[in-house]
């Protein structure tokens, strides 16, 4: 595979690692970006990109509770300004009244559900003609707990994260803590348990390579592979990180201390994974004064 700009580019953004660099790894890699990244890991030039394939949005984010009841979704808008318009601010109220009085079991079935005589994508479509902006219900959830379950719900930044928390046990308070704390830490799973073999086994290969370049010597690699790995899996696993209002304990004894267990969570951040366009007006207006 051809290694072009726009790849090389991609690579630079999730890893931060030089632009030669970048376009050397793609090319041992064969143009493959996830092999190119562990190429630069294991040359020790970059480290994992948690986030490097986001990319900026514009929109909000929202929860709501209702009993056994809970529902995220993303609404998103082509701007930040729309996104403040209180005409927005109103359509999501309504898009999530409507979403938790509703029975929709996934995005599909959301943007097919009855509303105002007309269905979800209808109250939308209308809505993108009036504020001359494409909106867009992106993405939906919907979660259902036991009574001796508490949900925490937690939007941050007007609305940019939201997230939502599910505890065994305990109260509100404590729930809302462990969903404040997801939307800032942004673990990517619960405990070990559900981290796939797969990524275990691809995580200590890419961890041995790294250790083996760095010169150590191989009669103690296994050992380091293996303390690297667990440092990593209590980095992303929620009951191990330290917890947010106070990171003298971690989370999993944070809760345990309040009588609960963290059951679930989910966090939506607006944005994720959707390519914006990159404006750079100094650049439009050489190219225009160039062409004049």
């Amino acid at each position: 595979m051809a290694v072009n700009a726009q790849l090389v580019k991609e690579l630079r953004e999730k890893t931060g690692a030089g632009m030669l660099d970048c376009k050397k790894a793609l090319e041992a890699s064969d143009g493959d970006l996830d092999k190119a990244v562990d190429y630069l890991r294991e040359k020790g030039i970059a480290k994992a990109a948690k986030k490097g394939s986001r990319v900026a949005a514009e929109g909000l984010a929202s929860v709501v509770t209702d009993g056994n009841k809970a529902i995220l979704f993303e609404l998103n808008s082509e701007t930040d300004f729309v996104a403040k318009n209180q005409e927005f601010l109103d359509l999501i109220d309504h898009v999530g009244q409507e979403l938790i009085q509703g029975d929709a079991a996934d995005l599909e079935a959301a943007l097919a559900l009855s509303v105002d005589g007309g269905t979800m994508a209808d109250l939308i479509v209308k809505a993108t003609a009036r504020i001359g902006e494409k909106l867009d219900l992106r993405r939906y959830q919907r979660i259902e707990k036991t009574d001796a379950q508490v949900f925490g719900a937690y939007t941050h930044m007007g609305g940019k994260i939201a997230s939502l928390a599910v505890l065994e046990g305990g109260d509100e308070t404590v729930a809302r803590d462990i969903a404040m704390h997801v939307a800032a830490n942004n673990p990517n799973y619960l405990d070990e348990s559900q981290v796939s073999q797969d990524v275990i086994d691809h995580e200590r290969s890419v961890l041995r390579a790294e250790a083996l370049n760095e010169g150590k010597p191989e009669a103690i690699v296994d050992k380091m592979v293996e303390g690297r790995l667990n440092k990593m899996l209590k980095e992303i696993c929620l009951v191990h990180q330290p917890f947010v209002k106070n990171p003298d304990e971690t989370v999993a004894q944070h809760v345990k201390a309040a009588g609960a267990q963290v059951v679930s969570f989910i966090r939506l951040e607006v944005g994720e994974g959707i390519e914006k366009k990159s404006e750079d007006f100094a650049s439009e207006v050489q190219a225009q004064m160039n062409a004049a």
